[in-house]
């Protein structure tokens, strides 16, 4: 269902304006998520929670066996002995707690190496990788599954038909390890590399802009006049990672005002500084609760994150310490894919609010094109074939002829950039190459040229 199908279906069945606005929000294609649902979603991405889960169905199946032996039939619950069923429990017991420990060191090892090589913010998607959390989980729940099972048999909690059970579950053990082994190895080739970090980091800045671009401004009103209203100030210092809009959109609607947001996910904020301000009478607490407020930045609503941490990445591999321009070009690549999707976002459709009466700050392409691009330009400024692939970027995603915000951040920072090179590289013969380069480039956009003159 649409938007537009959404709030059509609520109007005509006269649903009140805050589910109407609720029931257009079920309907968008990437709703922003409750604060409670926010937290468990970060939950879920913890690697103790996923192993968590799956060892306990270890437990769980190595603990009902003997529920189930009386399923067995008498031939086969006689074929089958406890002591060698014990044995092959004991051997994946140990077998499992050495995997255990060695998978932890690598990706003790992966996360260092990210962190030394690419970027300490890129961590948090390292940790929160799905195939690594998942062999662990298996490794972990195989462990655990094999000790129960070895303290059951030898307990003699269960008849001896409970074995042949217990050797089900075993085997159904055993293929999910080997799946979860093959997995892990196809897996550690890439872990913790520079290129599959760099990949990652692109995912999340891609899923973050995805998200504002399906719902801009989070699907509130853009601000595009100072505040207006009452002050609400910020209870703690630390970054905005996440903004409850549906809780927000309860507490405006029955007020009759106005909330217009000046922090939205991204936005650092210190102790008494204003986050938001109202126009009419509402519970300040609970405005305050709708917005978390922590020490690090999260992708998941913060568009310019991504970028932010794909610069470091280029940063670190300009570096005199690493000195490796090709991960920087790789960067700008990607760089570019971003905004490609960011203006083919902008181009489409008209997304009407969600909760008209909540004002966001919108995204300023200038901003973008500083996050992306400034930082890569001003490290790499003396390294001409960096400059060369930073104004081949840039001049793809001007549009001849165009004035849009896109094409003028384009043009602007290919200026800011060519002049930075120029005062850095050394060698005249390097100059007069960039600048010939730059030329054709920009040479059917006459406002690049009228600028320039």
């Amino acid at each position: 269902m649409s938007r537009s199908m959404g709030k059509t279906f609520a109007a005509h069945y006269g649903f009140p304006d805050r589910f109407q606005n609720r029931l257009v929000a079920m309907s968008a294609p990437r709703v922003a998520l409750s604060k409670t649902l926010y937290r468990l979603r970060r939950l879920s991405r913890l690697i103790w929670v996923r192993s968590s889960l799956i060892a306990l169905l270890g437990v769980i199946a190595a603990a009902g066996s003997g529920v189930l032996s009386p399923l067995v039939p008498e031939k086969i619950a006689k074929a089958i002995e406890p002591e060698a069923v014990e044995k092959l429990l004991e051997i994946l017991a140990s077998g499992m707690l050495a995997v255990v420990i060695f998978s932890l060191s690598v990706m003790v090892s992966a996360r260092q190496s990210a962190s030394s090589q690419v970027t300490p913010r890129s961590h948090q998607l390292i940790n929160e990788d799905t195939t690594t959390q998942n062999v662990l989980a298996t490794f972990l729940g195989a462990f655990l599954f094999s000790l129960v099972g070895v303290i059951t048999l030898r307990t003699q909690v269960y008849a001896g038909d409970a074995a042949a059970i217990t050797l089900f579950f075993t085997l159904i053990v055993i293929t999910l390890m080997i799946v979860a082994i093959l997995r892990w190895i196809s897996h550690l080739a890439d872990l913790g590399s520079v290129v599959e970090t760099t990949r990652k980091v692109e995912e999340a800045a891609v899923s973050g802009m995805q998200s504002w671009l399906n719902n801009p401004c989070m699907g509130g009103s853009p601000l595009n006049h100072a505040p207006r209203g009452t002050p609400i100030a910020a209870r703690r210092t630390g970054y905005v990672q996440h903004v409850d809009m549906s809780k927000l959109d309860d507490l405006v609607t029955p007020s009759g005002g106005a909330l217009y947001l000046v922090a939205r996910p991204g936005s650092f904020v210190s102790v008494g500084q204003p986050i938001a301000h109202r126009t009419a009478d509402m519970d300040e607490d609970a405005v305050h609760d709708a917005f978390t407020i922590d020490d690090a930045r999260r992708f998941d609503q913060d568009p310019r994150f991504g970028l932010i941490v794909l610069s470091e990445i280029a940063q670190r591999a300009l570096s005199p310490g690493i000195n490796d321009p090709g991960t920087a070009i790789d960067v700008l690549t990607r760089h570019q894919r971003l905004m490609e999707s960011y203006r083919d976002g902008v181009d489409g459709e008209e997304v009407e609010p969600i909760h008209p009466m909540i004002f966001v700050p919108p995204l300023k392409i200038a901003s973008l094109f500083r996050d992306a691009f400034d930082p890569i330009a001003r490290d790499g400024a003396g390294m001409v074939e960096v400059q060369i692939r930073l104004q081949h970027v840039l001049a793809s995603l001007t549009r001849d002829g165009a004035d849009d915000d896109l094409s003028r951040a384009a043009r602007a920072t290919s200026k800011r950039s060519l002049e930075r090179a120029m005062l850095a590289i050394e060698l005249d013969h390097d100059k007069t190459r960039l600048k010939n380069r730059v030329d054709q480039l920009f040479a059917k956009d006459a406002l690049y040229s009228a600028a320039s003159a």
